[in-house]
């Protein structure tokens, strides 16, 4: 690893994991406003505001992750240091100080357009662009003059240059509602189930590849396998968000079906993962890296398969704008953009602290890794059974919405909900302590962790 670019992946990680932490801390916060109705009624984190706060740190954060995953990729697929790590730095800061900007607006000012997730007002949202342009001009140019160009870091460039891209059409005023929707979802979608994937599929690839040995070529094989599914499915997969905006009906065949394929893409994951840790060469030391990075294959493939379950038009027009889509968005996003750049953290984690991975106690970020992951699971679940509360007593029975919020079993998955971020929490400020303070292992314990790979 060169050590210009990993002060730069460290200083990337170190931030977007400070962000992280606020945003669980903001979802902590709006959690609190369905167990206490009353709670900042009137005050600064009412529930519009915490909510705003929370979504947009999520866009932000795991941005800033795969920013600092990109500068690590292309240093080391392409053999030299990153073309600028001054330009890297003062994007960072630049990225960093105009999140605290948005979320000052939000708090203080409500600064926002009323588009969730991509809130910022104008002349953030130029500022915004402008850093997605100079951290792919300092990527690709890394790339330009490297000893070497290889398919992991073209597919993740690719995922890159197009999500800058679809950032426009979400940014586009229209006066009419239907068309703001329409073009929204290119960037919301094609983002989370469609480019992102890429990125994702990239930086498996690249931990698979340096973690267990197997052959490149396999590796990048199942990565094409990846890349062709997620955009075969995830482009007309859209379609499932137009079920109710005013769009012509053939829309609803054209979600349908293609929802009904998104899956494939993430199954190809779990196999390819599992593939590469079955064949692999090696034990590698980073036994928390591999954990993430499998957890992360399997949990996102559950959280997209949750996301199936309510995306058939039949069953969306009663779920829709309930709390199932709320188990859905928070076991996927965490499964899959979350858990691969926590993945990516803990590989890189005995590097930027100046340890071998032999030397670090792994045991409190394998901790971290059950007490988010359970944790994760019970939101979830407690998430989706006020959903189905919701759906069978607001939609289907015509009950009001404030009488069932205060049915017993709604009080109870609220409460639940608050126990379970709670314990997510705990899991966050662990992860977090070990990234900046590792432990080492004694002397002895290395002995038994080094001895499999010896032999």
């Amino acid at each position: 690893m060169y050590p210009e670019t990993t002060r730069v992946v460290h200083w990337h990680a170190g931030v977007a994991l400070a962000l992280f932490a606020l945003q669980v801390l903001f979802g902590l916060i709006s959690v609190l406003h369905f167990v206490f109705p009353d709670f900042q009624s009137g005050g600064l984190l009412e529930f519009n505001v915490s909510r705003t706060v929370h979504i947009n740190l999520l866009i932000v954060w795991l941005l800033m992750g795969f920013f600092g995953a990109t500068y690590h990729v292309v240093s080391e697929e392409s053999q030299r240091e990153l073309y600028s790590p001054r330009l890297a730095l003062g994007t960072l800061a630049a990225f960093a100080g105009g999140g605290v900007v948005g979320i000052i607006g939000y708090i203080f000012f409500h600064h926002w357009q009323g588009r969730e997730f991509l809130e910022l007002p104008a002349y953030l949202d130029l500022a915004v662009v402008a850093v997605v342009l100079t951290f792919l001009f300092n990527a690709i140019m890394t790339v330009w003059k490297g000893e070497r160009r290889t398919s992991v870091e073209f597919v993740l460039l690719l995922g890159l240059v197009l999500m800058a891209l679809l950032y426009f059409p979400g940014n586009i005023y229209f006066a009419n509602e239907a068309m703001q929707s329409f073009y929204w979802w290119w960037t919301i979608h094609l983002w989370v189930e469609g480019v992102w994937e890429l990125i994702m599929g990239s930086m498996l690839a690249f931990m698979l590849i340096k973690m267990t040995g197997v052959d490149r070529e396999i590796m990048e094989k199942w990565l094409y396998v990846v890349v062709s599914l997620t955009l075969f499915t995830g482009i007309l997969g859209l379609g499932h968000h137009y079920y109710w905006i005013g769009t012509p009906n053939y829309w609803l065949f054209i979600g349908a079906f293609f929802s009904a394929l998104e899956p494939l893409a993430f199954v190809a994951m779990i196999l390819y993962a599992v593939f590469a840790r079955q064949k692999s060469k090696r034990e590698h030391p980073n036994r928390a890296a591999m954990l993430w990075t499998i957890g992360c294959t399997i949990m996102a493939t559950i959280g997209i398969l949750i996301g199936f379950a309510q995306t058939l038009p039949n069953i969306n027009s009663y779920t829709h704008g309930t709390h199932v889509t709320t188990s859905h968005g928070h076991y996927a996003f965490f499964g899959a953009y979350a858990m691969i750049n926590l993945a990516f953290f803990s590989y890189l984690l005995p590097r930027v602290n100046g340890i071998e991975a032999d030397e670090w106690d792994q045991s409190r970020n394998i901790w971290s890794f059950w007490l988010m992951v359970v944790s994760m699971v019970g939101l979830s679940v407690s998430t989706m059974i006020a959903g189905v509360v919701q759906t069978v007593f607001e939609r289907m029975k015509g009950v009001p919405y404030i009488t069932v919020q205060e049915m017993p079993t709604m009080v109870l998955a609220y409460q639940l909900w608050l126990l379970f971020g709670l314990i997510f929490a705990v899991g966050v400020g662990l992860f977090l302590y070990d990234f900046f303070r590792p432990a080492r292992v004694k002397e002895e314990a290395v002995d038994r962790l080094v001895e499999p790979v010896r032999g």
